[in-house]
């Protein structure tokens, strides 16, 4: 155990020395180290949590444990890893568990070093099993870190260059590399690697389906498990159900299709937006639409040989509301008028409606325009709300008809 200890103390160090682009948050890093309340960064695999941890607690002694380890979970003893813990990091104030998911009755074993008084940051890449885990076992004793890929901002950080103030022969720079972000996404390594992103996303998809999902439920139907999720990464941004989804895939029962929807929602891979009604028990029947963590998934795996911009836009915009804090079951929705208009995001605040977002790739089209704004505005009276905007890719402008004031904005300005 020692040893394996030691060998993850040389990881943890290896990977300190290394130079990583500062992630913009708003969390204040002192206030979140002073306080006792255990530290949970959770989010898909590979979008920097663990480089997340490290750089909270680079300048402070702290331990390591990468339960990303089958020789550490094979010879598992947890009184002998905290005695182990103590020989390798002699009086370490904090305790980083990263990816401790995989490990067996984590909630129990993390309840106890809670109790114990250890400061404790946590990575995990499950969202139900930590959420629902941490909900019980933990009430009120944690702080909730959520991670996504490189957000557009981060994506332009990494290239160097101010998104909205570019410098003077940098104009050429942004409209490709917001051109490429919608296209390919903001998965760290794939950022890093332009040459070998679809590649490494196909790999990543697969492992997240095959781990993730299949191994942690022990699916035994792995091939309609696999069907699913291409189908859905095919059909982002469109409304599914599980009826329809049942017989289009040939799969044995609605209720099967509904367990594999929510297993491949576990791992953050995809979201699903419920469309807004004031009674709960309708909003629950209708068609939720389907959006992917990153769109260099769908370039990755979607049989679609269209570009597909428009839908493109329209999940970069869903997942930059998700990396704001809103929320699919209480804060964000989609919504169809009485005419069968839609909108494709209204935000709440509290019991009010926030706000209206529509999402169209390119709008010289007058009849385009025409279309966009006219459904915006029918949705808007049904739903008695004056804040209204349509993103773009590049236009920018105001938009006044029928008493109603539209801002244009391009994604960039999001």
């Amino acid at each position: 155990m020692k040893t394996i200890i030691l060998n993850q103390r040389k990881e943890r160090d290896e990977l300190l020395s290394r130079q990583y682009l500062t992630r913009r948050n708003c969390q204040d890093t002192e206030l979140l180290l002073g306080s006792h309340l255990i530290k949970l960064i959770t989010g898909p695999r590979r979008v920097g949590k663990s480089t997340q941890a490290l750089l909270l607690l680079r300048d402070r002694n702290f331990a390591y444990l990468n339960f990303d380890s089958q020789p550490l979970l094979d010879v598992w003893d947890a009184n002998l890893v905290i005695r182990m813990l103590d020989d390798v990091y002699p009086g370490y104030e904090y305790l980083l568990l990263d990816e401790v998911q995989n490990l067996d009755g984590w909630d129990l074993w993390v309840s106890e070093l809670y109790r114990l008084g250890k400061n404790l940051v946590i990575t995990g890449s499950n969202a139900k099993m930590l959420s629902s885990e941490m909900a019980t076992v933990l009430t009120g004793k944690f702080i909730q870190i959520e991670m996504l890929p490189f957000s557009i901002e981060e994506f332009f950080d990494w290239n160097k260059i101010e998104l909205n103030k570019p410098k003077a022969g940098q104009e050429t720079d942004v409209t490709v590399l917001t051109d490429d972000y919608l296209r390919n996404g903001g998965y760290p390594e794939a950022v890093a690697s332009r040459s070998l992103t679809r590649s490494y996303l196909d790999t990543l998809f697969d492992s997240i389906v095959w781990k993730d999902v299949a191994k942690r439920h022990n699916v035994r139907n792995i091939s309609d498990l696999n069907d699913l999720a291409m189908y859905l990464v095919s059909n982002f941004c469109n409304p599914v159900s599980a009826n329809e989804l049942t017989v289009e895939l040939g799969f044995s029962s609605v209720n099967t299709t509904k367990k594999f929807m929510d297993y491949l929602h576990e791992p953050y891979l995809f979201y699903y937006l419920a469309r807004y009604n004031k009674k709960l028990k309708l909003m629950k029947k209708a068609p939720r639409k389907v959006y992917v963590v990153d769109n260099g998934f769908v370039a990755a795996k979607s049989f679609s040989l269209s570009d597909n911009l428009g839908r493109l836009l329209e999940n970069q915009v869903f997942i930059e509301l998700v990396r704001r804090g809103y929320d699919t079951d209480r804060t964000v929705f989609y919504y169809r008028s009485r005419n069968d208009k839609e909108v494709d995001f209204v935000l709440r605040k509290g019991t009010q409606i926030e706000s209206l977002v529509q999402v169209c790739y390119d709008m010289s089209s007058p009849k385009t325009e025409k279309r966009e704004v006219e459904s915006l505005m029918e949705c808007a009276e049904e739903l008695e709300c004056r804040n209204l905007m349509i993103v773009t890719n590049d236009d920018e402008r105001i938009i006044e008809k029928n008493g109603y004031k539209i801002n244009v904005v391009p994604i960039k300005s999001f």
